[in-house]
């Protein structure tokens, strides 16, 4: 048996045979039917691995051995993508026209409503230094956002859509009730932020003064800001006041009672260091010391609500920093102590658990809880995907056929046996492509939640490739690739560009399978946000998906109405107005179904707050709990099913 060393490890169903690459040398292709995978593994002569003395005649064909192995290893990738996305894509063409003679299959169609509803809005990139122009389609390719909220207490979800160029405004699209919404930012004094002081990222909504009316975060790079809603349709600017007025390049955030004291608190996730202003860099050398375990990212902030409409920076005394180039922030009891924990999607390294401590600090665990494998976190998303009361998570990555095989987690929750939260990503759920935000909903009813999941870095000419490029500087030093003109200039060439959105549907035993296009989601966007809401009042979740540089696009879902739902909105009165931490348990038919009600677990979205359970053909319900977070535990015996109910916490 010849020693080997594997190289690349990726999803394919196709096969292929690639002669000796040098004198001495083979490459040896093993596939894994059942896994999907396949080990390409570059063999080299026995001399090249076993110490030996060598004569000059063989040491110099040995040198030119290893000259043509390094020219494989650099253009290997290049040729197997090209291959092997020309053979995948006459399999997926095959596959997905069996499925569109069956449009009705899964129970659901998607349509694009948007037109319909009458949104117009369109995502403007950010336009930074000069000095940033090389690589400036890479930097510049965040900020299309979406949020869901009902800001005027109608009863009807309204969306808010972020901006990322100077000038340009921010949407918020006030739900008719008549399937149509009115853009009235304007009015409502949340369009114009976007300015000297920064552009928009995202934005997360709460109720931080507990006066009934949901208030919004909105992280930037540059200056944060905070706006309080007056309840009249108006927003006045409170970021002074409330404390928060400071400088972060700044990704994600996500409000949650870490106290439990009523009173919800904010964690900013940073993204560049806060050292920089990108619009006048004093240096270019910018970007990640590393592409497995950056450190040099922005400053992640933990800022205690003090119920007096100001927050104070405790990120130290709670040991909450971290600047590992935070993507995005959940927050969620996953350890079922009562107390929210925080888990971190990162950038260019591992995923972080912050476990909290009876709300006066945060520790990381030691041991197995998270294996330390080196990834591009993207999203942080929870969702019962067993039906078995646990909130396990799902965090997106990259993946490119013969470039990067890195794969999606998703980790079942194993934390009251074990202490571990486990990645079990096997299939089609792992291979999502260039993965952006992800959302967990029924979008059948089926009483399984399902997955969709955004896709697509940048979509410039679809000749051009940069993969390339992007694997010649991940090959270099820190030296190298943390300098902007170090990379070679992108120009108009895609990126991971083109690519669709996923939806991945739940068959009842924790495996998904991608349905996207048999349900009608076959955009090629460059997808960042996603956000799900029952829009219409109808019993179904409809799904909102802000692009980059591109349209917001709104799916209307229309479901099979054969299948049962029930949702829960849920008004605090002991813990925070909001309910932002509760926990709703749907019993049914032996099993129970978990939702946590959460304010910006996901990236570059937030999701509406009502909680909506799909119950598939079940005729009635056994018993509703609902957890708050002030601890108090709330029974709701055999509520009625096919309705939404309005439940106020019990205030003795």
């Amino acid at each position: 048996m010849r020693p080997s060393v594997s190289l690349y490890r990726f999803p394919t169903r196709v096969s292929m045979h690639l002669d000796s690459p040098a004198p001495g040398f083979y490459l040896e292709i093993a596939f894994d039917t059942i896994r999907k995978t396949r080990d390409i593994s570059i063999c080299p002569p026995a001399e090249y691995l076993v110490p030996q003395a060598m004569s000059p005649a063989s040491s110099s064909t040995i040198r030119t051995s290893a000259t043509a192995l390094f020219i494989i290893l650099i253009l290997a990738p290049f040729f197997l993508d090209r291959w092997l996305s020309r053979e995948t894509d006459v399999r997926m063409a095959d596959g997905r026209e069996t499925d569109a003679a069956n449009p009705g299959r899964y129970g659901f169609l998607l349509t694009d409503a948007t037109a319909a509803a009458g949104i117009d809005f369109f995502h403007a990139k950010p336009q930074l230094d000069p000095q940033l122009d090389p690589i400036m389609p890479h930097i510049s390719a965040l900020g299309a956002s979406v949020s869901v909220v009902d800001f005027d207490n109608d009863g009807w979800q309204d969306l808010y859509a972020t901006s990322s160029r100077k000038g340009t405004p921010n949407a918020l699209y006030r739900n008719q009730g008549d399937g149509s919404f009115a853009e009235v930012a304007g009015e409502a004094g949340l369009a114009d932020v976007n300015g000297d002081g920064g552009v928009s990222m995202g934005s997360v909504w709460g109720d931080y003064d507990n006066d009934g009316y949901e208030d919004v975060f909105i992280y930037m790079w540059g200056r944060q800001c905070l706006y309080r809603n007056l309840g009249d349709g108006t927003f006045e600017d409170a970021t002074g006041a409330a404390g928060l007025d400071r400088w972060m390049n700044a990704n994600s955030a996500v409000w949650t009672d870490v106290d439990r004291d009523g009173q919800i608190d904010l964690y900013v996730g940073g993204y560049f260091s806060e050292v920089y202003d990108l619009w006048q860099v004093t240096t270019t050398r910018i970007m990640q010391e590393s592409f497995e375990y950056a450190n040099n990212g922005g400053h992640n902030y933990l800022f205690l609500n003090r119920g007096n409409g100001r927050f104070e920076d405790v990120t130290e005394a709670y040991g909450a920093d971290c600047t590992r180039w935070t993507m995005s922030v959940g927050a969620a009891d996953l350890n079922g102590d009562g107390w929210p924990d925080l888990y971190l999607a990162n950038d260019y390294g591992p995923e972080v658990l912050f476990l909290n401590i009876e709300g006066k600090r945060f520790e990381q665990p030691a041991g197995t809880t998270l294996e330390e494998t080196s990834k591009s976190g993207m999203n942080v998303a929870f969702g019962d995907l067993y039906n078995d009361g646990r909130a396990d998570v799902y965090v997106t990555n990259i993946s490119k056929r013969g470039y990067l095989f890195q794969g999606n987690n998703l980790r079942r929750n194993l934390m009251a046996e074990n202490g571990r939260m486990l990645n079990i990503a096997e299939g089609e759920i792992a291979d999502a492509g260039w993965a952006w935000g992800a959302q967990f909903g029924d979008l059948n009813n089926d009483g399984f939640v399902d997955l969709f999941v955004t896709n697509g870095f940048v979509s410039a000419d679809p000749e051009e490739d940069y993969w390339y490029e992007m694997s010649r500087v991940a090959m270099g030093n820190n030296n190298i690739f943390q300098d902007v003109r170090n990379w070679a200039p992108m120009g108009d060439q895609s990126l991971s560009g083109y690519e669709r959105s996923r939806l991945y549907l739940n068959d009842g035993t924790g495996r998904f399978y991608d349905v996207a296009e048999s349900v009608g989601v076959n955009d090629r966007y460059d997808g960042r946000g996603v956000a799900l809401a029952d829009l219409f009042n109808r019993g179904v979740l409809d799904v909102v998906v802000a692009n980059q540089d591109g349209p917001l696009v709104l799916y209307r879902n229309e479901v099979d109405g054969e299948n049962a739902w029930i949702s829960f909105e849920l008004k605090g009165t002991r813990g925070n107005a909001s309910a932002i931490g509760a926990e709703v348990r749907v019993f049914r038919d032996g099993r129970q179904q978990l939702q946590v009600v959460t304010a910006g677990a996901s990236f570059a979205a937030q999701s509406q707050r009502r909680r909506h359970f799909g119950l598939g053909a079940a005729t009635e319900i056994k018993r509703v709990e609902i957890r708050w977070p002030s601890g108090t535990v709330q029974t709701l015996e055999h509520p009625e099913i096919n309705r939404l109910h309005t439940v106020t916490e019990p205030e003795g």
